[in-house]
């Protein structure tokens, strides 16, 4: 989402970098074109001026390093000031109810409903017992999306179809969460325009009721400017404790991230980064701004790719890759643990420097390539994967037809795949002759 805007402080900082000394006039003059950049990306006007005014005030200030640039010293107090802008650091969910109740609201299409499963499954992995309850009682299907969302990820829902008095289905959503030991709620509410006072009432009297610990607006980081505006309006409605920002895997702008927390002084708290249920993440300023200045964030890529990849299933595969005994069946397993980190594009952009790896590359055609892969590889029978030598003419067509592929294509994928085999094998001697001459092997390979 902020590539825009990461591109143009990227090309400020050029500047920046060949201050040979900080005086008033020359940060200015560098800060111009980020106070620019800030306002182009749909950041409220007064929160620009005020963040580039307090950048200028330190850094005329500042006593240089004598081992640090000047202009790198001002891009470290840019960052800091990003970092304070987006709200300093994680604020995680109250959830001391018992039960806990959480309500999502929001304008229409802002995606409540999909953010309230999202945030279900991220509950469930923490421990928690949560239970989705239908309270959109406008929205055509509303109540059917979400019971489909629920029992794609394995989670209780809560659903009145036909009854439209919101607090009967809280009342009895309440009931049914004691009676069944679900420790956290959440209420998926209808999509309202802020001017629309009596369903904003409703809201009101909803939260009377179950006495929320959480009331979450959720935000398309999409909406710009007027991102301000709702969060202002919902939160003098409703004293909103934090905002979840979706679509940030989308091409908006950004301005409603870097607004919303010095606007209304309440925390972006998570955000949807993907269209997937697992495509969510608790919102963390420090990593967000380094992404911004284009420094990457590796600790979210770990967190990430921990929690993708099976640790014991990884210990499993490097010895078989040592042994030369790596088979399609675990090449399978590895692409396929390799699309629950999200898209090459989001992996990419993770790394320092990514935005501008990025630049005019296609990684849409890589990805294209892996699916292609796993169709191949899933037309095979298991005996056919776990040998491959075994692969004459007569099975080569069968797979190609079966994975819609042509037969050259298959061909390449398995041509490859023997010369990974070999260089594993090679590898793997390679190791065992360091260890007999006590080299102690390969770094990485074998010793834990």
């Amino acid at each position: 989402m902020f590539d825009s805007l990461s591109g143009k402080l990227q090309n400020a900082f050029k500047n920046l970098r060949g201050l040979g000394k900080i005086s008033e006039s020359n940060v200015a003059d560098s800060l111009r074109d980020v106070r620019l950049a800030l306002l182009e990306a749909d950041v409220n006007f007064k929160v620009a001026k005020d963040f580039i005014e307090r950048v200028q005030k330190k850094s005329v200030g500042v006593e240089v390093i004598q081992s640090i640039h000047p202009g790198q010293q001002i891009i470290k107090i840019l960052h800091d000031e990003l970092v304070d802008l987006l709200g300093s650091s994680n604020t995680g969910l109250n959830l001391s109810g018992n039960p806990a109740c959480i309500m999502m609201v929001g304008l229409h299409g802002s995606g409540k409903t999909t953010s309230s499963a999202k945030l279900a499954r991220l509950l469930l992995k923490q421990g928690r017992t949560p239970l989705l309850v239908a309270a959109d009682v406008y929205r055509p299907a509303a109540m059917d999306q979400l019971a489909t969302l629920a029992k794609q990820i394995e989670i209780p829902s809560f659903v009145m179809k036909g009854e439209t008095d919101v607090l009967k289905i809280a009342r009895e959503a309440l009931e049914f969460a004691r009676a069944n030991n679900r420790n956290t709620l959440i209420f998926d509410t209808a999509g309202r325009l802020q001017i629309d006072e009596p369903l904003v009432q409703e809201l009101v009297r909803l939260r009377d009721l179950v006495q929320p610990q959480e009331i979450l607006l959720v935000l398309d980081a999409a909406t710009g400017q007027e991102a301000v505006n709702v969060a202002t309006h919902f939160d003098q409605a409703l004293n909103i404790t934090g905002s979840i920002l979706t679509k940030l895997d989308g091409d908006a702008r950004g301005g409603a991230a870097l607004s919303l927390k010095t606007v209304t002084g309440k925390p972006i708290k998570l955000a949807g980064t993907g269209e997937k249920v697992e495509d969510f993440e608790p919102f963390h300023p420090e990593r967000m701004a380094s992404r911004i200045l284009g420094m990457g964030d590796v600790v979210s890529l770990v967190e990430r790719a921990a929690e993708a990849v099976d640790e014991d299933e990884a210990r499993r595969l490097e010895e078989k890759m040592r042994k030369g005994q790596f088979t399609l069946e675990d090449f399978l397993e590895q692409l396929r643990q390799m699309k629950k980190m999200g898209s090459l594009e989001s992996i990419v952009g993770m790394l320092p420097g990514g935005a501008d790896m990025l630049k005019g590359a296609d990684l849409s055609k890589q990805e294209r390539e892996f699916t292609r892969m796993e169709a191949m590889i899933c037309a095979m029978t298991v005996k056919e994967r776990r040998a491959p030598q075994i692969l004459n003419a007569p099975r080569r067509i069968r797979i190609a037809k079966g994975s819609g592929v042509s037969v050259a294509e298959l061909n390449n994928l398995l041509n490859k795949f023997n010369q990974m085999q070999q260089m594993m094998k090679k590898m793997g001697k390679l190791q065992k002759l360091m260890m007999k001459r006590g080299g102690g092997g390969i770094p990485g390979m074998g010793r834990r």
